[in-house]
């Protein structure tokens, strides 16, 4: 593999932004700073660039095996390599689930063979495959569906919780609402087919319970436990009191979108959990900046325009966002609202440690030739018909953006191109992405963490 030295550009960590050469052989990291004499095959020129590490999204459905006409491992990660991330972990409830080890290996052949950018799959729970939860290996950890999901899925028996949290030792990460508030919820809206009644159904007090119930289970069983996409400003108070187990993802449609986007764009803004009010995503925002949020996740779950246009409640909760995630925070950083190093530790840095990834999140010697450049003046608005993902379309469709990733590497190869928007984007055509490597022994998040 050649030799590579990106020169000129801005690198950035999760603490500082520095002017430096990034020298990259046999996919790896070699030197940052290296001598000015070093022998290249490639040299690169980010004069005016920021190289950062590539975003590791840990939340995306990717639709492959069973509902490929959503999406699937191909569109999806030239989705990703556009969008900057270099590695994504993928959730469970595909057709067939992943809740057996036979399904989780079989998923990873089926990626190896067509992924763009770097993969791995959580094992998901059921009330009766505690066995399989057991032996599993080669995945970050076990997805729970406390509430909302579909099939054999739904896990909100407290003796099978119980069980869980007990006698399983990978980590967990559960989606929290509450399904017996749900149901009643629902049960009393009957009668309303408004999209918007998706925030009274799927509300505040479903996600806040379910949440600390989830909370209670990891702090009496010593079990590291995630929460995924707070939706509620509320549940801020229960992660807070971490006891240094509990970690917590916020996704971009819970950050810019509330009750107030229903008018405009209806069920494509419907997800599970529901968005929620504008105080909410003040609140997540705040929670982000003050650290009780640890990292940004998409929840990338796309669904075709003709499924999202049915009428509520027939219409299906998701939408796509990988793509865009990067930009949508960039464009933060543009406006102020943070700095780049805290995007980097959102977005790099903190999954890659949440999930003890070996050799990801950073860019230092030694770690994996994951880079993205991005180019923090340009502007470019987003538009359906340029989507890489499968179903084609972004709520965002329309919307303006300054800063986007011009460039992105995967072990050392590149599998992304576009200097500017006057040029049609370059993508590889070889499947160079590689199944992440997880160390349970290592420190995790606060270790790192905890004193900064």
């Amino acid at each position: 593999m050649s030799r590579i030295l990106i020169r000129g550009g801005q690198v950035v960590s999760g603490r500082e932004v520095r002017h430096a050469d990034v020298l990259i052989a046999d996919g790896k990291i070699v030197d940052i700073g290296p001598p000015s004499t070093v022998a290249v095959d490639e040299v690169v020129d980010a004069t005016g660039l920021h190289v950062l590490p590539g975003i590791v999204d840990p939340h995306v459905h990717f639709r492959q095996p069973g509902l490929e006409h959503k999406d699937d491992f191909a569109h999806a990660t030239r989705a990703c390599a556009k969008g900057g991330v270099t590695s994504f972990l993928e959730m469970p409830n595909t057709k067939p689930a992943t809740i057996s080890v036979e399904a989780l290996h079989q998923k990873l052949d089926i990626a190896s063979r067509h992924c763009l950018v770097n993969y791995g799959f959580y094992i998901g729970a059921t009330l009766h495959n505690l066995d399989q939860l057991k032996l599993a290996r080669r995945t970050p950890g076990i997805k729970v569906f406390i509430g909302s999901s579909t099939g054999d899925m739904l896990v909100d028996r407290q003796e099978t919780l119980e069980a869980i949290f007990a006698e399983t030792t990978l980590p967990i990460a559960a989606h929290c609402e509450d399904e017996t508030l749900v149901r009643a919820n629902a049960a009393r809206l009957a009668q309303r087919t408004d999209v918007a009644v998706h925030s009274e159904i799927r509300d505040h007090e479903a996600a806040i319970v379910s949440t600390r119930r989830a909370i209670d289970l990891a702090k009496r069983h010593r079990h590291r436990f995630h929460v995924l996409h707070v939706s509620t400003a509320a549940e801020i108070a229960e992660i807070r009191q971490h006891d240094q187990l509990i970690t917590a993802e916020v996704c971009p449609h819970h950050l810019f979108f509330t009750v107030d986007d229903y008018p405009r764009l209806g069920s494509l803004v419907q997800m599970n959990p529901s968005v929620k009010t504008s105080a909410d995503a003040a609140g997540l925002w705040q929670g982000l900046l003050d650290g009780d949020l640890h990292l940004v996740a998409t929840d990338h779950a796309p669904h075709t325009l003709e499924e999202k246009g049915q009428p509520y409640p027939a219409s299906p909760s998701g939408l796509p966002s990988i793509e865009n995630s990067l930009a949508l925070m960039l464009n933060q950083v543009a406006l102020g609202r943070c700095r780049l190093e805290q995007v980097v530790r959102w977005m790099c840095e903190a999954p890659a440690a949440v999930w003890n990834m070996c050799d990801k999140g950073y860019l230092q010697p030694g770690a994996d030739a994951d880079v993205v450049l991005v180019d923090l003046q340009t502007q470019r608005t987003i538009r359906n018909q340029e989507q890489q993902t499968k179903c084609g379309w972004s709520p965002w469709d329309g919307v303006t953006l300054q800063g986007w990733p011009v460039m992105t590497m995967v072990g050392g190869r590149w599998v992304f191109r576009q200097l500017d928007a006057a040029t049609p984007p370059w993508f590889a055509t070889e499947p160079v992405g590689q199944e992440i490597q997880f160390d349970p022994s290592a420190p995790g998040y606060w270790a790192k963490f905890s004193q900064s």
